[in-house]
């Protein structure tokens, strides 16, 4: 086959396979003077794809508690968690803190329930391992990855 990517309709090895072009997901970036701050940036960056963050008020708060080793999956598992519980809780959320200690990570964050005022048309079903990077980036953090919207 050639190309660097999926086969094209032409290049399909039988004919009840195909392939399409999909760029419908979304690279986000936190950045800080702290993994902890790029990560909260991370999540803002993750929200704003959804709400006005601006707009949403803290009136609801929860806890996020997990351990992990790796950087890079702390990331990913930090929005997800997010996501999920802000998915279960009906909630639009917009103010996020984190802190680190080892393996343990423990995260709050605040928001209020949906509404339409919010809603931007785009939901982020979850954060991915696509690109995934937490790096230290000239005195200051880059966390990102690409997430499934």
């Amino acid at each position: 086959m050639a190309g660097d990517g999926p086969p094209t309709a032409g290049e399909a090895e039988s004919p009840g396979v195909d392939y399409f072009e999909h760029a419908a997901d979304i690279g986000v970036i936190g950045r800080g003077a702290t993994v902890e701050e790029a990560f909260v940036h991370a999540a803002e960056a993750t929200f704003a794809v959804m709400a006005d963050l601006a707009a949403i008020r803290p009136l609801s708060r929860f806890r996020v508690r997990f351990e992990e080793d790796d950087a890079e999956l702390a990331l990913a598992r930090w929005l997800n968690r997010l996501l999920a519980e802000a998915r279960s809780r009906r909630l639009a959320l917009g103010k996020f803190a984190v802190r680190r200690k080892g393996n343990r990570w423990e995260g709050e964050a605040w928001g209020e329930p949906w509404h339409p005022g919010l809603d931007r048309g785009v939901e982020v079903k979850g954060a991915t391992l696509t690109m995934l990077s937490v790096r230290a980036n000239g005195g200051r953090w880059d966390a990102r990855c690409v997430v499934d919207v």
